[in-house]
């Protein structure tokens, strides 16, 4: 079992992902979808997380081994983040979407000191939008983004088109091919749903209508 599938399998078992291809969820930003994933809920399977952790270690040593500060992306990212930079010792920080309107006004939680090289930590990649924002504005405090990773990816050609702009490598765990394979395999959904799982990530915004 390689890695992709091993963490659909994850993801699937602790329910971080649901999937309804007749009964649509609504994403906030109004767009129809067949899948949900919500990886917050990986923080109350221990085990579950820790492989998270150690997946995404190994992430880091094959991609980006000269990795100096780790960056949570605000909220979702934090933990996971929290949890890697612990497995390979290294230190952390966090990335508000905006900053503090009080106090000393933070975007940035934590000590990130110029020319430090940085990895940015997500949950879910969708558009990539709050991740690329985090790099940005961990760019403009100074530092150097080597590139972004998460656990999973619904890999949208919009993503796609984002990283590219931005200049950014992103890496994932496992991603939305792997586990639509992984639920048809495990009896989660018949191929006439993975036909409209297939169908909607080639175009989310005209899904359905």
């Amino acid at each position: 079992m390689n890695q992709e599938t091993k963490f659909a399998d994850l993801l699937l078992e602790c329910e971080a992902v649901s999937l309804s291809p007749k009964v649509p969820f609504t994403w906030a930003s109004g767009i129809k979808s067949p899948i949900y994933c919500d990886n917050r809920i990986t923080m109350s399977y221990p085990s579950v997380r820790k492989e998270i952790a150690k997946g995404l270690a190994d992430l880091m040593r094959q991609f980006y081994p000269d990795g100096e500060v780790i960056a949570g992306t605000a909220t979702a990212g934090i933990p996971h983040a929290a949890w890697l930079a612990e497995e390979l010792d290294l230190p952390m920080i966090y990335v508000r979407g905006k900053a503090k309107d009080h106090g000393k006004q933070n975007q940035i939680e934590g000590r990130l000191q110029s020319g430090q090289k940085v990895v940015c930590i997500e949950d879910l990649i969708s558009t990539g939008g709050s991740v690329i924002d985090a790099a940005l504005a961990i760019q403009q405090a100074g530092g150097e983004v080597l590139g972004c990773a998460a656990i999973f990816s619904y890999q949208l050609p919009a993503a796609k088109e984002n990283f590219e702009k931005a200049g950014f490598e992103i890496h994932t765990l496992s991603n939305y091919t792997t586990l639509i394979e992984q639920a048809v395999e495990k009896g989660t959904i018949d191929s006439e749903e993975k036909q409209l799982l297939e169908e909607w990530r080639k175009n989310p915004s005209q899904w359905g209508k």
